[in-house]
């Protein structure tokens, strides 16, 4: 048996920011945030095999010269992080900028950038696993709706597939397609105290 835990790193980060948003606590730096904590309080009992985590690939924008170098060092900072804390990183697909029209700005216009790629990479990775019958676990740790024909797939090789969302606003349509769902408590967000049972 091969249990993976595959994360949306975006998606999940914004949904733990969302957490710390609705408590009024400070933001984290996530490069120091304890993931490895996290998911052992989180998946206690479980012995997950392969963790990965799946981000978009940064890339300078001349226009945002000053936002492109802080976030492509605090994403530098993070895969060290999380490499050190046994996780795996995926850089898939890109961050794009698109000029978005906003008629309350002066100007009309702001530059917005957006993630592309990740969900279609992770759903590959599923759908791959499950043909090469290389898991017969997935942990999904993603809120993304447009994973869901990827896990019907991957069910119906025979994979079970776990949907890890959040309490305060968990999605109903992955809990509905997985096999089972987690969801993770605010009490575990902040907890500080590391759980003694490792990963692996």
């Amino acid at each position: 048996m091969s249990t993976l835990l595959l994360i949306d790193g975006e998606n999940f980060r914004k949904s733990l920011a969302a957490v710390f948003s609705a408590t009024d606590k400070p933001f984290p730096a996530w490069h120091e945030y304890d993931f490895q904590r996290l998911f052992n309080s989180v998946l206690s009992g479980i012995k997950v095999d392969r963790c990965v985590f799946y981000f978009a690939r940064l890339k300078f924008h001349e226009d945002t010269a000053e936002k492109s170098k802080k976030l492509i060092e605090e994403q530098r900072l993070l895969k060290t992080h999380l490499e050190k804390q046994w996780f795996e990183v995926v850089l898939a697909g890109m961050v794009r900028g698109q000029i978005m029209e906003r008629s309350w700005l002066k100007g009309g216009s702001q530059l917005v950038f957006k993630e592309k790629g990740v969900d279609v990479r992770i759903a590959v990775d599923m759908v791959v696993m499950a043909c090469d019958k290389t898991a017969t676990h997935i942990i999904l740790g993603s809120s993304d709706s447009d994973l869901q024909p990827a896990i019907q797939e991957a069910k119906k090789r025979g994979v079970q597939c776990i949907y890890l969302g959040f309490e305060d606003k968990p999605n109903y349509g992955l809990t509905a397609t997985t096999d089972k769902t987690i969801l993770i408590r605010n009490s575990e967000v902040f907890a500080s105290e590391p759980v003694v049972l490792p990963l692996k």
